[in-house]
C-alpha cells in the first residue's frame, strides 16, 4: 500500500477523482430495487481510499460545498420567495421536530450506553452531520468548571464521537430520504416531483428532459384548395379572432406567389398554414385536401422569449393585448407561454400580465423580429455563464455566513453554506426579475450541483474515514451504533409524524423537507437526482436554514442533560 499512498501524496486530487469515478460506477449498481446513488457511492469509496493515507485541503471542501449550495437557490430563488408565508409552517414545525426527537434520542442512548458529555456531543454533531455542535459543545463543557485535563479529555471525546458517526450519518440520511421515504409513501421521487411541478404551473402539464408533447399546441399543413374559397388571405386567417391561422406561402401554378392580406385565393392553390391545433384542424374543411410534402414549402419556425418591458401591456389581460393587437400587429406570431419568477401563467383571457413577465412567441424569423421589437428585450438562451453575477453571488454569500449573532453564550452563525445558500436564493430571484444579466445556463448549474457535492462528500470521506475506522477499532463498536440510532429514529419519528400530522402528501417536497430538517446535504443532492427538477429545494432551503440553528443549539443542551 505503501506506492498507493506515495502516488496520492503527491498527487491528491487524483484521490479525489478515482473516488468520484468509481463511486458513481458502484452508485449506479442495483441490488434488488436498492440502488446506492452516486453520492453515497462516492462517499463510500472515499472511506476505503482514505485507508491508504490521503489528505485533501480543506478548503477544497468548502469550494466545492460552496458552489453546490449556491447553486441548489439560484436555481430555487424564484420559487422559494413566492412559497413563503402560511404554507412555510410545515416545514418549520417539522425542523422542529427533528432537533427535538435528536436531542432526546442521543440523551437516551448516552444514559443507556454511558457515554460522557463529549462522546455524546460528538455522536449528535456526527449522527446529525452538524458539525457547529463541536463548536457549541466545547464551549459548553470549558464553562463547567472542570479541571483543564478532564476539561480536554471531553472536548476531545466530541472529537472522537463526531469522527465515528459523521460517515454512516451522510449515508443513513440518505437511505432514509432517497429509499425508506418513497418505499413508504408508495411513490417515486422523480412521479411526484412531476406531479408537484405540473400543480406548480397551474395544471400546465410539466415535461421533463427530452420529453415533448406527443401532440404538440402548434402545427403547420400544407393544404391544396379543391375549391374555390372567395375570400382573400386575411379573411381566412381571421374568420375566428381568437383561434387565428397563419398562411404562410402559396404556391399557384408551380410558381410561389407573394402572400399578402389583400390575396385572393384560388383553386388549386397549395397553402401552408401554421397555427394552434383547434384552428389549423377546423379549417381544413375549407382548406380542401392535405399534402404530404411539397417542394418549396418548407418554412423553418423561430421559438424566442422575450422579457416584456412595454409598459404599454403592464396589468392588462391577455384578452386586452389580443383584441389590442389584432390585424396586422400580431400578424403570423403565435403565444406559446407566459411564465412569471419561473412559473408559467395560465394562457386565458383574464390573465394579467405586468411588465418583467417571460413571453415565448413562436412565428416565422421576420415576424418575431417585428413583434418582439415591440413586447420587450429577447433573451438568447446561450451557454456562457456570467462570472460576474456568480462571484458576485458567492462572496456575498460567504460574507453573510461569516456573520455571528450569540444567543447568551451560544454563537449562532448560517456558515458559509447557509450563506451561499440565501445569497443563491436572493441573487436567483433578483435574476428572474431582470434576465438581461446574470446568466447561469442550466447545463452549469447542474455541473456546480453534482461535482460541488459529490466532491464535498469525498473530501470529508477522505478526511474522516480513516479516523473513524482506527477509533472503531480502539473503542468498539458502540460509539458507532449509538451513532447509527441517532442518524435512523430521530428521521423515521420525524417522517411518520411529517405524514400523519402534518400530512405530507408529495415525495419529492417531503424528501427535500426531511433532508434539509437533518441538514443532510449529501441526502439532499441523491433527492435532487432523483428528482430530475428543482421541486424540493424549497422546502430543503426553509428546514436548512432552521437546521442550522436548531441543531446547533443542541450543543449545550446535550452537555447539560447528558
Amino acid at each position: 500500500m505503501e506506492w498507493l499512498n506515495d502516488l496520492f501524496k503527491r498527487s491528491p486530487e487524483m484521490a479525489l477523482f478515482f473516488s468520484l469515478a468509481v463511486g458513481y460506477y458502484i452508485g449506479k449498481l442495483k441490488f434488488g430495487k436498492f440502488q446506492l446513488g452516486g453520492v453515497a457511492g462516492s462517499l463510500l469509496v472515499a472511506v476505503v481510499v482514505s485507508q491508504v493515507g490521503v489528505k485533501v485541503d480543506d478548503g477544497v471542501k468548502a469550494v466545492l460545498f460552496a458552489l453546490f449550495i449556491y447553486a441548489v437557490g439560484f436555481e430555487s430563488g424564484p420559487q422559494f420567495f413566492s412559497s413563503l408565508g402560511k404554507r412555510s409552517l410545515k416545514e418549520i414545525v417539522l425542523a422542529a421536530v427533528l432537533a427535538i426527537t435528536g436531542l432526546a434520542t442521543v440523551i437516551v442512548m448516552a444514559k443507556l450506553c454511558g457515554l460522557d458529555k463529549g462522546l455524546a456531543a460528538g455522536v449528535a454533531a456526527g449522527g446529525l452531520t452538524q458539525s457547529a455542535i463541536i463548536g457549541t459543545a466545547g464551549d459548553a463543557i470549558a464553562k463547567l468548571g472542570l479541571s483543564a485535563d478532564e476539561t480536554t479529555r471531553l472536548q476531545g471525546n466530541v472529537a472522537i464521537g463526531y469522527a465515528v458517526t459523521y460517515v454512516f450519518g451522510s449515508f443513513g440520511a440518505i437511505i432514509v430520504c432517497v429509499n425508506i421515504l418513497p418505499k413508504f409513501m408508495g411513490r417515486s421521487i422523480r412521479d411526484d416531483a412531476i406531479a408537484a411541478e405540473t400543480a406548480m404551473q397551474a395544471g400546465v402539464a410539466a415535461l421533463g428532459p427530452d420529453q415533448q408533447a406527443a401532440a404538440p399546441s402548434l402545427v403547420g399543413r400544407i393544404y391544396e384548395l379543391t375549391a374555390d374559397p372567395k375570400r382573400t388571405v386575411a379573411e381566412i386567417e381571421y374568420a375566428t379572432p381568437t383561434t387565428a391561422i397563419t398562411i404562410e406561402r402559396v404556391k399557384r401554378a408551380g410558381k410561389f406567389i407573394e402572400v399578402g392580406p389583400d390575396l385572393r385565393l384560388q383553386k388549386g392553390d397549395v397553402v401552408l398554414v401554421v397555427g394552434r391545433r383547434e384552428a389549423v384542424v377546423a379549417s381544413a374543411p375549407l382548406m380542401g385536401r392535405e399534402l404530404y410534402d411539397v417542394d418549396g414549402m418548407e418554412l423553418t419556425m423561430q421559438k424566442r422569449e422575450i422579457v416584456l418591458t412595454n409598459k404599454s401591456f403592464d396589468k392588462k389581460t391577455v384578452g386586452q393585448i389580443t383584441v389590442e393587437t389584432a390585424g396586422g400587429a400580431r400578424h403570423g406570431i403565435f403565444v406559446v407561454n407566459i411564465s412569471r419568477m419561473g412559473k408559467d401563467l395560465p394562457m386565458k383571457p383574464d390573465t394579467v400580465v405586468q411588465v418583467g413577465d417571460l413571453v415565448s412567441i413562436f412565428g416565422a424569423e421576420q415576424d418575431v423580429k417585428r413583434v418582439s421589437a415591440r413586447i420587450g428585450e429577447i433573451i438568447v438562451q446561450g451557454t456562457k455563464t456570467d462570472f460576474v453575477y456568480l462571484g458576485a453571488g458567492l462572496v456575498v454569500g460567504l460574507l453573510i455566513g461569516l456573520v455571528s449573532v450569540k444567543l447568551g453564550d451560544i454563537p449562532l452563525t448560517l456558515g458559509s453554506g447557509g450563506g451561499a445558500l440565501l445569497s443563491g436564493l436572493l441573487f436567483g430571484w433578483y435574476r428572474a426579475k431582470r434576465q438581461t444579466f446574470g446568466a447561469l445556463p442550466a447545463g452549469a448549474v447542474q455541473l456546480l450541483k453534482d461535482l460541488g457535492l459529490a466532491g464535498f462528500v469525498v473530501v470529508v470521506g477522505l478526511s474522516s474515514g480513516l479516523q473513524a475506522v482506527e477509533t472503531i477499532k480502539q473503542h468498539g463498536l458502540t460509539i458507532f451504533g449509538v451513532g447509527v440510532v441517532v442518524t435512523i429514529v430521530p428521521m423515521i419519528i420525524t417522517m411518520l409524524f411529517g405524514r400523519y400530522v402534518l400530512r405530507y402528501d408529495n415525495v419529492a417536497t417531503f424528501a427535500g423537507a426531511l433532508s434539509g430538517s437533518r441538514s443532510a446535504n449529501p441526502a439532499f443532492g441523491e433527492v435532487l437526482d432523483k428528482a430530475e427538477n428543482s421541486m424540493p429545494t424549497v422546502p430543503f432551503a426553509i428546514t436548512y436554514a432552521l437546521a442550522n440553528v436548531f441543531l446547533t443549539l443542541l450543543g449545550p443542551l446535550i452537555v447539560a442533560l447528558a
